[in-house]
């Protein structure tokens, strides 16, 4: 199983796509930049980084390889478990694992994770088709002693341009004076007669308002009371059940808690930006504690708890 493939495909789309049990490959934007040294621009990308903290399995690689290679879900994590066991005794044996088109991992001598990314693919589909661009060197003092030169040879002179004053245009300068004082004298006494019709007009429609609003009844009944059903999503004490990159998958396994006789729901999206489902949320640490070890012994071994704060919901 080509198990890179798979991630490279994946890591056009999402910013975190994880391996169970061996760790994540986060992306992240980077703007254009430049080399000044080399005058090469370099176009937006995404860069790739490695975090093997992020283990938990959110299926999102087992749900694309399970498309991909129409086989069961539970397949697909079988051939990423065996892969995964693969690459482990490679590195333990000091060998360098090459993701292609992804980057290197090798153990360093505390035995942790060692991750060089590779540069020959880049993830932001924003950017595609827009590769380095190296450009010549502008050379402005060159330019520059070539004008002066030519400016000793062949001096530049400005002459200020003389025009023949016309007499007729003094006279009809006074013309337009004149008909424009003449103009602002009548327009201000026709507007001076405008603003009193106006100010007569509104006085006499605010008497005739005030008139009508004497005579008026008004009957105002009162409105019927609006009952608003309000739960509280009480206890600050989540037992989760798991954490999902797809939204969709949520819903079944709410549905499949609820049957069981759970209060399942949602609590957000966390700073990874996996939904988060619950078994129930609980007053206590005492009754979320005792919840948990029920669910461990019978149902779920890798629930867990988480004290989180959350807000009142309508319903």
């Amino acid at each position: 199983m080509q198990l890179e493939t798979y991630i490279s495909d994946l890591l056009y789309r999402y910013e975190c796509v994880t391996i169970p049990e061996f760790g994540a490959f986060l992306t992240q934007r980077a703007s254009a930049t430049i080399d000044d040294a080399t005058n090469t621009f370099y176009p937006p990308k995404k860069t790739v980084s490695f975090n093997e903290q992020i283990q938990k399995n959110d299926g999102l690689l087992a749900h694309y390889i399970a498309d991909v290679e129409k086989i069961p879900f539970e397949v697909a994590n079988e051939k990423i478990a065996k892969r995964v066991n693969s690459i482990k005794s490679y590195l333990t044996q000091g060998e360098t694992i090459t993701f292609k088109n992804i980057g290197d991992i090798t153990f360093n001598s505390e035995g942790k994770i060692l991750f060089e990314p590779a540069y020959s693919l880049n993830y932001l589909t924003d950017s595609f088709g827009l590769s380095q661009l190296v450009s010549p060197t502008v050379s402005r003092e060159v330019y520059k002693t070539e004008v002066e030169a030519i400016e000793k040879v062949i001096p530049l002179t400005v002459t200020p341009e003389k025009r023949k004053a016309r007499p007729y245009f003094k006279y009809a300068a006074v013309a337009l004076i004149a008909l424009t004082v003449g103009g602002l004298v009548s327009s201000k006494y026709y507007v001076d007669q405008i603003e009193q019709h106006n100010q007569l007009a509104q006085e006499k429609a605010f008497q005739q308002l005030d008139a009508k609003i004497e005579q008026a009844t008004f009957n105002l009944n009162p409105l019927p009371a609006i009952t608003l059903n309000v739960t509280k999503k009480s206890g600050n004490y989540h037992v989760v059940a798991g954490a999902f990159r797809v939204e969709d998958n949520c819903e079944s396994i709410i549905s499949e808690l609820k049957a069981q006789g759970f209060n399942a729901r949602t609590i957000g999206v966390n700073k990874y930006g996996l939904h988060e489902v619950v078994y129930g949320s609980y007053e206590t640490a005492e009754e979320a504690l005792s919840i948990l070890r029920d669910v461990r012994k019978n149902q779920n071994e890798d629930a867990w708890l988480l004290v989180k704060d959350l807000n009142v919901t309508a319903e």
